[in-house]
C-alpha cells in the first residue's frame, strides 16, 4: 500500500469517474485502474463498484476512502510541520467564499496575505454556501469563508467576526425619515432581494418576518445576483435593501447618508472560517485566518455576538 495508491482512490471517490480522477491526477486511466486494482489485491476485498455510473464505492470501500483522507491529510500535517520548523512556508490553499463576502472581504486580505507569504498559492473560488460544504466534503477545496452557525456534520466552525446589517433606504421610501429603523418599517413590496440560492437571502427574509409575507402588491419584482446591483437599484429607484456591514466601508458621504442602523441590539452575520474535520493544511489555514484578522476594520473587530440572524442553506 502506497500514498499514491491512496491518493488515487480518494480522486476516484472525489470524481466518481476514473477518466476524471485520472486527469486530476496527471496520470492515464490504464495507470490509476491499474495502480487501485493492485490495491484492491492487497486488501482483497473490492473499493469500487466499476459496474455502476457514476463509479460509487463499495461498502467496505467507504470506509477504505474515509481512512484513507485521514492518513493522507497527517502525512501532509507532517510535511508542513516539518517546512515550518525550516522557517519555510508555502504549498497552495484552496479557499471557497460566498458571493456576499468577496467583493469586500478578499481585498482587505489577499494582497497582505501574499505579501507576507509570498511562497503560497491561494486558488480562490466564489461558491453558494452549500457548494463550499459539498467540496469541503470532497476534499476539492481547504477551506470555507461562510456564513454560519450552520451545524453541518463533519464541518468545524471557526467564528472570524460579527458584521451588522444596516438598511440602505431610498430617499424616497419612508423609512428613510426615521433615524433608527425597525423590522416593522420596512415594506416587503419595496424591499429589493438577493435571488435564491443565496444565504443572505435566507437571513434577511428571516429578520424582516418576510417567509409568510405576500409580494403580490408589487407590480415589479426583481431579484439580483449581487449586493452591488440592489444598492444600484436603491439608488436609481425606490426602495430599501438590506446590506452587510463590509459593503458600506468604502461609500461616499452621498451613499452614507442612505444607511439606517436597526434599533439596538442590531442584527449581525456571523462570519466564520469553514473545515471538514479531517482537513491538512492546517498552518496554511491558521495563517490565512490571522491575517483576515489583522486586516478586518476595527470597528467591525468590536461586534459582539448579539442577535445572529439564522441562516438557511436552501
Amino acid at each position: 500500500m502506497t500514498f499514491i495508491q491512496l491518493e488515487y482512490i480518494v480522486a476516484v471517490d472525489t470524481y466518481r469517474h476514473f477518466a476524471d480522477a485520472a486527469a486530476q491526477c496527471f496520470i492515464t486511466q490504464p495507470t490509476l485502474s491499474m495502480q487501485i486494482q493492485k490495491l484492491e489485491e492487497e486488501l482483497g476485498l473490492k473499493i469500487f463498484d466499476r459496474s455502476k455510473q457514476p463509479v460509487l464505492p463499495t461498502d467496505s470501500g467507504v470506509e477504505i476512502i474515509e481512512q484513507a483522507r485521514k492518513i493522507l491529510a497527517e502525512r501532509d500535517m507532517l510535511t508542513e510541520n516539518i517546512a515550518a520548523k525550516k522557517g519555510i512556508v508555502n504549498g497552495e490553499l484552496k479557499i471557497g467564499i460566498i458571493p456576499t463576502l468577496a467583493p469586500y472581504l478578499l481585498p482587505l486580505c489577499i494582497h497582505p496575505f501574499t505579501k507576507k507569504y509570498p511562497h503560497v498559492k491561494l486558488i480562490v473560488t466564489e461558491l453558494t454556501t452549500e457548494l463550499i460544504i459539498s467540496k469541503l466534503r470532497e476534499g476539492k477545496i481547504d477551506v470555507g469563508l461562510l456564513i454560519t452557525p450552520l451545524q453541518q456534520q463533519g464541518i468545524q466552525e471557526h467564528v472570524l467576526f460579527y458584521e451588522e446589517l444596516v438598511a440602505y433606504i431610498s430617499k424616497n421610501n419612508q423609512a428613510y425619515k426615521k433615524t433608527y429603523i425597525l423590522d416593522k418599517d420596512i415594506d416587503p413590496n419595496k424591499l429589493w432581494l438577493l435571488e435564491e440560492g443565496h444565504c443572505f437571502r435566507s437571513q434577511i427574509l428571516n429578520l424582516c418576518e418576510l417567509r409568510k409575507s405576500s409580494r403580490e402588491a408589487s407590480h415589479f419584482q426583481y431579484e439580483a445576483g449581487s449586493l452591488e446591483t440592489l444598492r444600484r437599484m436603491v439608488d436609481l429607484n425606490d426602495g430599501i435593501t438590506i446590506l452587510p456591514e463590509l459593503a458600506t466601508i468604502d461609500m461616499t458621504a452621498k451613499q452614507e447618508q442612505n444607511l439606517r442602523h436597526f434599533k439596538h441590539p442590531s442584527p449581525v452575520r456571523e462570519v466564520s472560517l469553514v473545515t471538514h474535520r479531517h482537513f491538512a493544511k492546517k498552518k496554511l489555514v491558521e495563517l490565512f485566518r490571522q491575517v483576515i484578522l489583522e486586516c478586518i476594520p476595527d470597528k467591525i473587530k468590536k461586534n459582539k455576538k448579539t442577535n445572529i440572524v439564522p441562516v438557511i442553506v436552501e
